[in-house]
C-alpha cells in the first residue's frame, strides 16, 4: 500500500476496457465495475467505450481540464457521457450535462453521474432525468433508440460559453479550493 497525493494506492489492476495497467485505487475500482456493468449486463462493446476522456476548459484565461469516465459511442457516434464521483450525485448533475454538451460537436444525447451505488440518468438536451439508478443507465439498444431518435444539436457559441463557465466553476475550481 502507498499513499499518493490524492488516493490510497493498492496496488495495480488492469482495465477492463483496455487491458492497460493502471495504479488500484478504491475509486478505480468502482470504475472497473461501472465499465464491467456496461460490457457485460448493458451490452456495449469494449470498443464502443472510451474511458478517461479529458476535455480542456478555457474561461477568461484560466485553462483547467474535466475528465469523463467514459465516453459510450455507436457507430462512431458518441451517445452517452459517464461521470464518477464518490459522495452524493445530486450536486455533480449540473457538470456532467456541461460535460455531455461540450465534448462532442453536438450535444451527447446522454449524461450520467454515479458513485457506483446510485446514478442518475439525463437527457442532455433537456437536462430532464430519464431513469436513476445503475439499472437506468441505458442498455445498447435503448440508447441507440435515443440516438436515432435525437440526432443531437449544435450549441451555438455563446451557450457553448455558459456550458465552459458552469463546468469550469462546478468542477475545476473546486477542485482547488
Amino acid at each position: 500500500m502507498v499513499m499518493g497525493t490524492d488516493h490510497l494506492i493498492l496496488g495495480q489492476l488492469t482495465d477492463h476496457i483496455t487491458g492497460k495497467i493502471l495504479p488500484d485505487t478504491h475509486d478505480e475500482r468502482i470504475r472497473q465495475e461501472i465499465a464491467r456493468l456496461l460490457t457485460d449486463k448493458k451490452g456495449f462493446l469494449k470498443s464502443e467505450i472510451m474511458p478517461r476522456r479529458a476535455l480542456t476548459v478555457d474561461v477568461d484565461g484560466k485553462t483547467g481540464t474535466v475528465t469523463a469516465d467514459f465516453i459510450i459511442g455507436i457507430d462512431k457516434r458518441p451517445g452517452m457521457v459517464i461521470m464518477y464521483g464518490p459522495g452524493s450525485v445530486v450536486s455533480r448533475q449540473r457538470p456532467a450535462l456541461s460535460m455531455a454538451r461540450l465534448l462532442a460537436e453536438r450535444i451527447i444525447p446522454v449524461a450520467v453521474i454515479t458513485n457506483g451505488r446510485d446514478a442518475v440518468i439525463m437527457d442532455t438536451d433537456s437536462g430532464k432525468t430519464i431513469a436513476e439508478g445503475m439499472a437506468g443507465i441505458l442498455s445498447r439498444n435503448e440508447l441507440q433508440a435515443m440516438m436515432d431518435a435525437a440526432p443531437g444539436r449544435v450549441l451555438l457559441p455563446e451557450k457553448r460559453e455558459k456550458e465552459a463557465r458552469i463546468l469550469f466553476t462546478m468542477e475545476i475550481l473546486t477542485r482547488k479550493e
